[in-house]
C-alpha cells in the first residue's frame, strides 16, 4: 500500500484515484449542477497531486475561494446573464487582489460589485475581506518568529503549497517579515498594557525583574479567585528603581485592580517594589518576600560546605506554621551567624519578616509551594526569553517591551490554574482579614 504522505507519480494519478471521480459522480442528493462542480475540483486535485497532498488541496481551495466570491457576487446583483431591473447591485468586471495562505500573500483576482442607481459605490465582499485579512498573516509570523524562526529563514518554515502558488507568493521576504512581525507585537504589547482588571477579584500578584540584553523589565503576574494566572503588565527599568516600579503597579491599579479586600504581592526583595507597593495600595497590600531569593542571598555569604546545612536550617524554619516561632527561631539564627558570618546574619535580617507574611496569613498546603516565592512569573519569564532565545541584538527597549508582550501572552496560552488552587478561598478570607482595619492609598493621601 502506498504511503498517503508521498507524492502520487504522474502515471500512477489515473488509476489510483479513478474511484474517487466515480464517487464524486454519484453524489447522493447533489444536484446535477454541484455534482460536476466537484468533478471539476477533483481533476484539479488530481492534476497537482504530482507535487503532495498539501500543493493539491491548497490549489482546489484557491479555486473554492474564487467560487464562493462569485457566489457571494450573483447574491448581490443577481445571476449572470439575466436582466433584472429591480436589482440593487450590478457587476463591475475584476480587480487584482491577494489573499493569505500558509503565511504568504497570494495573487488573486477578485471580482468587483457596484450598487445601482445615482450614487453608485463600490460594494465590499465580505468573503474577499476574510480571505485576505492580514491578521491571519501577522498570526503566523508572530508563531513562526516565538518558535525561533528567523527573518531570513522564514520562506523555509512555511509548508509546501506547489511550486507555482510558491513562485506567485509575496510578503516572505526578510523585510516584509520584519515589518509584519514589528507591527503584530506592537499590538501585542498594547493589548497587554489595555488589559482590564475590573472584572475580576485577584488574590496574588508577582512581581520579578529580569534582563533581555542590556536592557532591564519588571513583569507582572496576577492570579484570580479561581486560580486563573494572567499576564498583567511589564516595563522597562529596574527593580531598583522607584519611579519606574511605581509606573508598573500604579497602571495595575489604574486598569481596575481592586485591593480593597486585601492582595498578597510577592516580590523579589528588591526594595524600589517593596516601595511602589505600598505607595500605590496602602495597607491593603500584604508583601511576601520571595524565599529563593533571600535563600540564595543568604548562601552567597557563605563558603560551599556550609550552604547545605544552613539551606536546610532556613526550610525547617519557614515550614513552621506559627510566625512568631518561626521569626524568633530565624533571629536566632542570624544571631548565631553574626559573629563568623556576619555578612549572611546581615542579609537573613533584612526584611525577614516579609518572609513570614504567608506563615501569619496561615498558608499550607500546595498553595504554599506557589506562594512563598516568585517562581510563578519567573516560569513565565523562562518562557518569554526561550521565545527570543535567537535575537542577537537588542536595539532598543521598545524592542524588548514588544518581544516581551508577545511571549508573556503566548506563554498565557501554556498556564494552568496553580498548584493549590482549591485553597484560595481560605487565603481570600485571611487577606480580607488582615487588611480590614488597614488604610488604602486613598486613606493614606487623606492623612497626609
Amino acid at each position: 500500500m502506498q504511503d498517503s504522505h508521498t507524492p502520487v507519480p504522474a502515471d500512477e494519478t489515473a488509476a489510483d484515484l479513478g474511484p474517487l471521480r466515480l464517487v464524486s459522480a454519484a453524489a447522493v442528493g447533489l444536484p446535477e449542477r454541484l455534482a460536476g462542480r466537484l468533478d471539476e475540483h477533483l481533476s484539479r486535485f488530481v492534476e497537482h497531486m504530482t507535487q503532495g497532498l498539501l500543493a493539491a488541496s491548497t490549489a482546489v481551495g484557491l479555486d473554492v475561494v474564487v467560487e464562493l466570491m462569485e457566489l457571494e457576487v450573483a447574491e448581490l446583483a443577481g445571476p449572470k446573464g439575466r436582466h433584472n431591473p429591480a436589482r440593487a447591485a450590478k457587476r463591475h468586471g475584476n480587480d487584482q487582489g491577494t489573499v493569505t495562505l500558509g503565511g504568504r500573500r497570494l495573487p488573486i483576482r477578485r471580482p468587483r460589485v457596484r450598487s445601482t442607481g445615482d450614487q453608485e459605490r463600490e460594494l465590499p465582499l465580505e468573503s474577499y475581506a476574510t480571505f485576505a485579512s492580514t491578521d491571519l498573516l501577522a498570526e503566523q509570523v508572530v508563531a513562526r518568529m516565538l518558535a525561533g524562526l528567523s527573518t531570513r529563514r522564514y520562506p523555509a518554515g512555511l509548508e509546501p503549497v506547489g511550486s507555482g502558488v510558491e513562485q506567485a507568493a509575496t510578503g516572505t521576504s526578510k523585510s516584509a517579515v520584519s515589518r509584519r512581525f514589528v507591527a503584530a507585537t506592537a499590538e501585542r504589547l498594547a493589548e497587554l498594557l489595555a488589559r482590564r482588571l475590573d472584572d475580576r477579584r485577584w488574590l496574588v500578584v508577582f512581581l520579578d525583574g529580569f534582563g533581555m540584553g542590556e536592557h532591564l523589565l519588571v513583569g507582572a503576574l496576577g492570579v484570580t479567585d479561581d486560580g486563573t494566572k494572567v499576564p498583567l503588565g511589564v516595563v522597562e527599568g529596574t527593580t531598583e528603581n522607584k519611579a519606574v516600579c511605581t509606573r508598573l503597579v500604579a497602571d495595575l491599579a489604574e486598569r481596575g485592580l481592586d485591593a480593597s479586600h486585601g492582595v498578597l504581592f510577592v516580590v523579589d526583595g528588591g526594595k524600589a517594589l517593596d516601595r511602589a507597593v505600598r505607595a500605590v495600595f496602602g495597607g491593603k497590600a500584604l508583601i511576601q518576600r520571595c524565599r529563593r531569593h533571600k535563600e540564595r542571598n543568604v548562601l552567597e555569604h557563605l563558603p560551599e560546605v556550609e550552604r547545605p546545612l544552613l539551606q536546610r536550617r532556613l526550610r525547617a524554619t519557614w515550614a513552621i506554621g506559627d510566625a512568631d516561632q518561626a521569626q524568633a527561631e530565624l533571629e536566632a539564627l542570624a544571631r548565631g551567624l553574626t559573629h563568623k558570618r556576619p555578612g549572611a546574619a546581615a542579609s537573613l535580617r533584612e526584611g525577614l519578616e516579609q518572609t513570614l507574611t504567608v506563615n501569619r496569613l496561615g498558608v499550607g498546603g500546595s498553595l504554599l509551594q506557589t506562594v512563598e516565592s516568585t517562581n510563578p512569573v519567573e516560569s513565565m519569564i523562562e518562557i518569554v526569553r526561550d521565545h527570543a532565545t535567537r535575537v542577537k541584538r537588542w536595539s532598543s527597549g521598545e524592542m524588548t517591551l514588544r518581544w516581551a508582550a508577545a511571549g508573556m501572552l503566548a506563554a498565557e496560552g501554556q498556564f494552568r490554574r496553580v498548584k493549590g488552587y482549591r485553597e484560595l478561598p481560605q487565603l481570600a478570607r485571611a487577606l480580607e482579614q488582615a487588611t480590614a482595619d488597614q488604610p488604602g492609598p486613598l486613606d493614606l493621601a487623606v492623612g497626609a
